[in-house]
């Protein structure tokens, strides 16, 4: 069997099981899907996106790449590859796809920079993994439960060695999972990917979730990439380290004569990032539940801001520099598609080398003081109507794109307020 997967908007695996004497008609004429699976919430229900239901739920086609083939360790007689989806009318990416989004920034790249560049990205995931658990109102919690293990390894914070179980499923699935630890909180863990270009660094942060998610759920247990799932611990961040390098592969941010050894064009990517950040958050902080993990002292962003390795700022730049030159940008969190705040990523750091802004003066001490930078949005409704606004990096990403993205969310917020949260009813039902 060829299982066949792509993104949708939200970075969920959609996808198709088929038989390996089907693959070259799969590879031929594409797989069948109805478009409206990009117009699909988490609970099934389908958003009135243009192109979708007011267009009598029409298909798309999605052809096999067969340079990402690999065998599944955890499914024996399985292999997957991911799909690109098109138009099967006009033969044109959907413009829903993440994947081909990404590629559209990436063809801009030379443009802008105004010579041969490719933006190199090392992904960093964090994510909880929880046990099944009656009497929690989730119906979940936290493994292994004991916190302060932070950094850790072996079974003090892991105690079923769920951490080099899946590390070794990942080494052999190929995807440049390099090293794992148990993260700040308890059931956290971080699993650190190699760099790569910035397609498949994103190509790779996809399957990872994906492969994280299937192994926990054949064990019985749920690994949740959710920004902050429990009101006691902490958040999961989804960090974006991001380098230039040039025709000859010499990293462009790096100049050893100039202050803090970053070139004239690092600055200006600093500064192309700081002044689309509040859109970029729509990309990268994709949820509501999202803006539950910011906020003073929680080692999440707050503040748009930077700092010379300061984990406080929203943007720090590692201490390596030569070859390993890069800026961290640390806004993201786990429940962002790769494709999505990759593209969002690099396209606004192309806008600063384009439009070449100067940064300010980078962060000196704890980033948490509210009048040292303009704060992030605080909400996802705050979020969308930065990106919207922002029309010069909508215009890198598109109108089709766009429009449908900021409908779907805007949609996602319109059913969280008809909904009664239990924090509502613990709050008022008693004394009301």
């Amino acid at each position: 069997m060829v299982r066949v997967i792509y993104p949708d908007l939200i970075g969920a695996d959609r996808g198709r099981d088929i038989l390996v004497s089907q693959l070259p008609g799969a590879c031929g004429h594409g797989l069948s899907f109805c478009r409206a699976v990009y117009h699909t919430t988490p609970r099934g229900d389908v958003v009135p996106v243009t192109g979708g239901l007011d267009a009598g739920l029409p298909d798309v086609s999605v052809r096999p790449d067969l340079d990402t083939l690999q065998a599944l360790p955890w499914e024996p007689g399985v292999a997957w590859c991911l799909g690109d989806t098109f138009d099967p009318a006009t033969g044109e990416p959907t413009p829903e796809s993440p994947r081909a989004l990404l590629r559209r920034v990436l063809d801009a790249a030379d443009e802008y920079a105004g010579g041969a560049v490719t933006p190199v990205v090392g992904p960093e995931l964090e994510y909880f993994l929880c046990d099944a658990d009656p009497t929690t109102a989730a119906g979940w919690s936290a493994y292994g439960g004991a916190t302060g293990n932070v950094y850790s390894a072996g079974r003090r914070g892991d105690p079923d060695g769920h951490l080099l179980c899946t590390l070794r499923q990942l080494a052999e699935l190929g995807i440049g999972a390099i090293a794992g630890n148990h993260e700040f909180d308890g059931g956290q863990f971080e699993i650190n990917l190699d760099h790569s270009e910035a397609l498949d660094a994103a190509d790779r942060a996809f399957r990872f979730k994906a492969a994280v998610k299937e192994t926990a759920r054949r064990d019985g247990r749920l690994a949740t990439f959710m920004a902050k799932p429990f009101n006691a611990l902490g958040g999961s961040g989804f960090h974006l380290h991001i380098s230039l390098v040039d025709a000859a592969g010499r990293n462009v941010f790096e100049d050893a004569g100039a202050p803090d050894g970053l070139s004239a064009t690092a600055r200006h990517a600093i500064a192309g990032l700081l002044a689309h950040a509040p859109a970029l958050s729509a990309l990268l902080n994709p949820t509501i539940n999202s803006y539950k993990r910011f906020g003073p002292d929680t080692l999440a962003p707050w503040l748009i801001d930077w700092g010379l390795d300061n984990r406080s700022a929203m943007l720090r730049i590692p201490p390596e520099r030569g070859s390993g030159t890069r800026l961290e940008l640390r806004l993201g969190d786990a429940s962002a598609n790769p494709y999505l705040g990759i593209a969002g990523a690099v396209a606004a750091l192309l806008l600063g080398i384009r439009d070449k802004p100067e940064p300010p003066a980078p962060l000196e001490g704890y980033g948490y003081q509210e009048d040292s930078a303009p704060r992030l949005p605080g909400t996802l409704g705050a979020a969308l109507d930065a990106l919207e606004a922002d029309e010069a990096l909508t215009g890198l990403l598109g109108d089709g794109f766009t429009g449908a993205f900021l409908t779907y969310k805007r949609n996602e917020i319109e059913r969280f307020q008809q909904h009664i949260t239990d924090w509502e009813f613990t709050e008022y039902a008693f004394l009301i």
